[in-house]
């Protein structure tokens, strides 16, 4: 029924829906409901020790037998900088004052770790159908590794440019990630966040150039727009934000009020980690962003915030919240996240036929 069903026929999915692996948003109960449904469910690694990954896909076979993805994070990790980071820390000595809040120690530490030849041994004993990865891919070696599980290898995609780098390197899919999306920018050969095009736009380039199937993400929250997207080409959608909605999701109670503000406005942000990503424009990106200079190295900036973030979420405030969130607002549904993945596609189907039949 679907005009492109390669993703459906890769991954072993019913519905080509992707729920976006949202590091620190979603966790198992949303990979577990959205996998139930038919779509793709994803359980975000990025910020769990090997552990951590064992424990909770074992969590997540335990209620169901669907095809998982997993997803990493494959930065560099940059040397380490104590005088820009002791700079950063002094430039935010007034928000501590005014917070009363106890200044971390350097060095600091970082929670979000690189796809490692520990975690890869950890993959290839889970072996899940999927394993994502963002800000390109890791090591060839790494990447044959988990390809030698069995598992399908995605990775995303913010320019044509990254795409035929992706495609080259032996992708299974690629996800064309828009300047819409919300959270961090998957770039890896792009430095420049003022020249990231929209999804329509990066979809139409990417589909033209490569023989995968793409997946089209940033700024899809219903079925318009995964109808959209099919009609350019795309064999799937990934969505976030619609996502983080649900009652599954784990994002703060100010963070939900945040979504739900009628006025609320997002912008693109390296304050927040260290690295451009779109946020609720919050008080703190307002005055210290939303782009600047003098951060830290990703992702350092993250726990530079985490006592002043802990003491304004005490009091209801998101001045100093990681706010991650696409540009489009996702209609207010009142659904659990299995609900709103039959609905979404039902949507799009439906939209398709109409385009169809006009």
């Amino acid at each position: 029924m679907w005009p492109d069903t390669r993703l459906l026929d890769l991954f072993g999915i019913e519905l080509p829906i992707v729920q976006a692996p949202m590091a620190n948003a979603t966790a198992v109960d949303m990979a577990v409901v959205v996998a139930n449904a038919g779509g793709l469910g994803g359980f975000p690694c990025a910020a769990l020790t090997d552990d951590k990954i064992v424990a909770g896909v074992a969590a997540i076979r335990s209620r169901t037998n669907r095809p998982i993805n997993l997803n990493f994070f494959c930065h560099q990790p940059a040397p380490p900088d104590e005088a820009r980071d002791a700079a950063w820390l002094e430039r935010l000595a007034p928000y501590y004052a005014e917070l009363g809040a106890e200044m971390p120690k350097l060095p600091l530490k970082a929670s979000i770790v690189p796809f490692t030849a520990s975690t890869c041994a950890v993959v290839e004993q889970l072996a899940p159908a999927v394993v994502s990865f963002h800000f390109g891919l890791p090591d060839a070696s790494l990447v044959a590794r988990v390809k030698s599980a069995g598992c399908k290898v995605i990775s995303s995609a913010t320019s044509l440019r990254e795409a035929l780098s992706l495609a080259d390197r032996g992708v299974d899919a690629i996800i064309a990630q828009g300047a819409e999306a919300g959270g961090h920018r998957g770039m890896f050969l792009e430095t420049d966040v003022a020249a990231q095009i929209g999804t329509l736009s990066l979809v139409h380039e990417i589909v033209n150039a490569v023989d995968v199937p793409v997946i089209a993400a940033g700024g899809i929250v219903d079925g318009r727009g995964i109808a959209a997207a099919f009609a350019l080409g795309a064999a799937g959608a990934q969505l976030g934000t619609a996502y983080l909605n649900t009652p599954e999701a784990t994002i703060s109670p100010v963070h939900r009020a945040a979504l739900a503000e009628p006025d609320r406005q997002t912008v693109i942000t390296n304050v927040l980690s260290g690295r451009p990503a779109r946020s609720i424009l919050t008080r703190f990106v307002a005055e210290q962003g939303p782009l600047n200079e003098a951060i830290p190295n990703y992702p350092l900036a993250t726990p530079a915030l985490v006592p002043l973030r802990a003491k304004a979420e005490a009091k209801g405030s998101p001045d100093f919240s990681l706010l991650w969130a696409g540009q489009s607002r996702a209609p207010s549904r009142n659904l659990g996240a299995a609900a709103l993945t039959k609905a979404l596609a039902d949507e799009g189907l439906a939209e398709l036929r109409r385009l169809a039949s006009s």
